[in-house]
């Protein structure tokens, strides 16, 4: 397994997307007063729906991840609380908030330890993690307030300063989370396989392409018909979660965190697409984006037929609705050919054993219920006789030093998250 290094651009990311985090939840506040204030209820209800959904969901995922590693924590940070103690801070709702300072402060270890290896691996290992976390935080509450704000701007016509402001800021969550996930998957490719940063520019544009499309579509959409958009949301949901099931993913460690990974899919293809297994799947993204481009040319449609023969309460020229609706759907078709681009120019189509991470080398100590590694080794040719073995059940009466010279130095053990390398198998094989 090759060597996860923690560089300074993960670490920056990190601490963007904190931020971003943390100025999100400043205008979640903010919109919660003025919708309060304004008494929107009906905005301010979805909003906490939306609000206290996303963070039960991410908090589940958070606490059933440390359950399948049986509660280990290996940052200082993590190790001040008792389980009972951390238990008690995912039912607050503040377990991710820790996560956060676990990597930072796992960060600037390896930053300044002289000791750069494990710190490192460990910093990687934790982002990993946060990545996903984040990316189910943005798919399940910035993308859907960035649907509401739009539509709130529809329907009063006026730029309203806390719509635009949570527009912008849910929209600087699902950038930041985004790229942060990218850049996640890309720490597996082995080195003579590394990306280039223009790889990495164009799949973030047609990520944004894609999903501007489809929030966009929505918001439309639910601007006129406000009271259809949660049925077109469920019956959505129901068709994608089909598609998942039959997929058979096999990504936690327990059946009821299957069946919630598999819901949390359904929800995230709902905006986007989302890769859940190995192999080539050509078909499945064809049939996916053939779907959403339907599916958006018929809100577009929709929204434009409704404007055009049942004018609201602002007016808008019809020929200015039909431009509206072309760029939009005009927008989707850019962002496929960008993606077109991107697998064609830039995506290495590796197999699974060429990834950094192969968990079917690590020991025993890091299997969960699944059997599957948590971390893996580095093979390192030393002799029996040399080799200083941790982390394995051995006779002690075998383990025999050579003492006539000197030790070589220790062979380095290197954290591989189990959860983000299946994602990269089914990104990149």
């Amino acid at each position: 397994m090759g060597v996860f290094k923690y560089s300074l651009i993960d670490f920056l990311l990190v601490c963007v997307g904190l931020l971003f985090l943390l100025l999100d939840i400043v205008l979640d506040v903010y919109a919660v007063v003025s919708f309060y204030q304004e008494e929107a209820y009906v905005s301010l209800g979805i909003l906490l729906l939306f609000l206290l959904g996303s963070s039960f969901l991410v908090q589940a995922f958070s606490w059933l991840w440390y359950s399948y590693e049986h509660f280990e924590r290996l940052t200082k940070v993590e190790k001040c609380l008792s389980q009972c103690q951390l238990k008690i801070l995912h039912v607050f709702q503040l377990g991710i908030y820790f996560r956060h300072a676990g990597v930072v402060e796992i960060s600037l270890r390896s930053f300044f330890s002289k000791e750069k290896a494990e710190p490192g691996s460990f910093a990687v290992y934790l982002s990993h993690d946060l990545s996903m976390l984040r990316l189910i935080e943005t798919f399940s509450e910035s993308a859907p307030q960035l649907v509401l704000m739009l539509t709130i701007i529809m329907q009063r016509g006026e730029l309203s300063a806390v719509a635009v402001l949570k527009a912008f800021g849910s929209a600087s969550a699902i950038a930041s989370s985004v790229t942060m996930y990218h850049r996640s998957l890309r720490s597996f490719l082995p080195d003579k396989e590394k990306q280039q940063m223009i790889s990495s520019a164009v799949y973030f544009l047609w990520n944004l392409f894609l999903i501007s499309s489809r929030l966009t579509a929505l918001g439309l959409f639910a601007s006129m018909l406000p009271c259809f958009i949660f049925t077109h949301f469920f019956c959505s949901w129901v068709v994608l979660f089909f598609f998942v099931w039959r997929s058979k993913t096999n990504f936690m460690d327990s059946p009821c965190g299957e069946w919630l990974y598999r819901a949390t899919v359904g929800l995230i293809l709902y905006f986007d697409w989302f890769n859940v297994v190995e192999g080539r799947t050509r078909y499945r993204t064809m049939l996916y984006h053939g779907y959403m481009f339907v599916d958006i040319s018929l809100l577009c449609s929709l929204w434009c037929w409704k404007m055009i023969t049942e004018p609201p309460y602002f007016e808008i020229q019809p020929l200015y609705a039909c431009i509206t609706a072309v760029i939009v759907i005009a927008v989707y078709i850019l962002g496929l050919l960008s993606k077109m681009i991107y697998y064609r120019c830039y995506h290495p189509n590796l197999a699974k054993g060429e990834l950094k991470g192969d968990t079917t080398k690590g020991s025993k100590a890091g299997q969960g219920p699944t059997g599957m590694s948590a971390f893996a080794e580095d093979e390192v040719d030393f002799p029996m006789s040399q080799l200083r073995v941790t982390h394995i059940d051995h006779d002690p009466e075998e383990d025999v030093t050579n003492r006539s010279g000197p030790s070589p130095p220790a062979p380095d053990i290197k954290r591989c998250n189990k959860r983000m390398r299946k994602l990269a198998e089914n990104f990149y094989s």
